[in-house]
């Protein structure tokens, strides 16, 4: 089996859109609404979710990347949460394939240390891969309570994350045990200047697993773009579609003008 794609849109300019852990492409929905008029996206369900569950590839970043570019053309690769470290992993190695990079609430250190504080509690990570042995269900339960936090309506967030999380089956045990894992280790800060690829960086204000001041950081080591939803969290595609759409422009625009060089 391999892995599922979904090809929406009618727009001039291609993009790859990569959803967070534990959820599957079907959550990017109002942003591909969004955008449909401007971009032909190709949405992609990661190894181990959604109708990609079986596909038997590891959810590694390297492998993920070269799996997604085997099967899509070159574009814009969008990274929601976790499956920005995809997206950027893809810009950095595979530059041909990338002609821009869209991170959204996604930064290239998850984890919070001495030498970073922009980043969620590594005590909390490591619980929550402890967590997936004994209660796979509330575990992701609990992650979601921690992507709706902070959102303007948060009640009504996670109500919508709960809804959505099992729309296309459990996610793999397996894939989610990695994909912690490249929570906790993934460290590609280092990396950021040597990104030739134009870049979009996008938080929510209230965001409270990706600090905005990770998302501003980042973009200024690469010389990206920033912007900040305001009245959003980790997940600014729910009631912020519109917004997210807009803040893109900018990088569609300078995409679209290469392409024609």
């Amino acid at each position: 089996m391999t892995l599922h794609v979904e090809k929406v849109g009618h727009g001039p300019a291609p993009m790859v859109l990569l959803h967070g852990w534990a959820m599957h492409g079907g959550v990017l929905a109002p942003l591909v609404e969004a955008l449909e008029a401007h971009c032909t996206m190709y949405v992609v369900d990661l190894p181990g979710h959604g109708y990609s569950r079986d596909c038997g590839l590891p959810l590694e970043p390297r492998a993920c990347a070269a799996a997604i570019a085997k099967i899509t053309p070159p574009a814009i690769w969008l990274g929601w949460s976790l499956g920005g470290i995809v997206a950027l992993t893809a810009a950095l190695e595979m530059p041909r394939q990338v002609r821009g990079l869209a991170m959204l609430c996604a930064t290239p250190k998850f984890v919070r240390d001495a030498g970073w504080p922009f980043g969620a509690d590594g005590k909390l990570v490591h619980q929550l891969a402890t967590d997936l042995e004994t209660d796979y269900h509330a575990t992701i339960e609990r992650f979601l309570a921690l992507e709706a936090m902070g959102s303007a309506d948060p009640r009504a967030e996670l109500r919508h994350l709960r809804a959505l999380v099992f729309a296309r089956g459990e996610p793999d045990l397996r894939v989610l045990q990695e994909g912690i894992r490249i929570l906790e280790a993934t460290d590609r800060r280092a990396a950021l200047p040597d990104l030739s690829a134009p870049s979009a960086w996008i938080s929510g204000r209230r965001d409270r697993l990706v600090p905005p001041q990770a998302m501003a950081w980042s973009a200024g080591q690469c010389g990206g773009s920033y912007d900040d939803i305001q009245q959003a969290g980790h997940a600014p595609f729910f009631g912020h579609a519109h917004a997210v759409a807009q803040a893109l422009q900018p990088l569609l625009a300078s995409t679209n003008a290469m392409s024609l060089i």
